[in-house]
């Protein structure tokens, strides 16, 4: 497979119907980019600003979302007493998913199937009684 290098440059790349599995890419900017009709298994993102970030009819299944926060003390994007803006799930299967060792305060649940779901082992149905 040919390697194709764009090294400090600016430039607008339309990719369609193309095999870039195995891609790079380090310290760029791709503000404003769609991916559409794309398989993306077994990517990793890494310390990246996805504020924003709009994740729509995905499958996500096995899936592994950790570290999110605001970048920590020493990073060049640390911000002393920024607070992280808020996430919103909609009209998503979250259904045998695990949430582990996160901060919820002051997350709202609503118009939500419940059934099963835990909290450190309780049965939050059986507290709603």
């Amino acid at each position: 497979m040919e390697t194709i290098k764009i090294i400090e440059t600016d430039k607008r790349l339309e990719v369609h119907k193309a095999n870039i599995s195995g891609s790079e890419i380090h310290m760029a900017m791709l503000n404003n980019t769609t991916f559409r009709d794309v398989a993306m298994k077994n990517v990793k993102i890494v310390d990246a600003n996805l504020s924003d970030i709009e994740i729509k009819e995905a499958q996500l299944g096995g899936a592994y979302i950790h570290g999110i926060d605001l970048p920590p003390k020493g990073h060049p994007a640390y911000i002393e007493g920024a607070r992280q803006r808020p996430l919103r799930f909609e009209d998503c299967n979250l259904n045998g998913s695990t949430i582990t060792n996160c901060d919820l305060s002051n997350v709202e649940i609503s118009n939500c199937n419940i059934k099963g779901l835990k909290i450190n082992g309780v049965l939050v149905e059986d507290l709603l009684k």
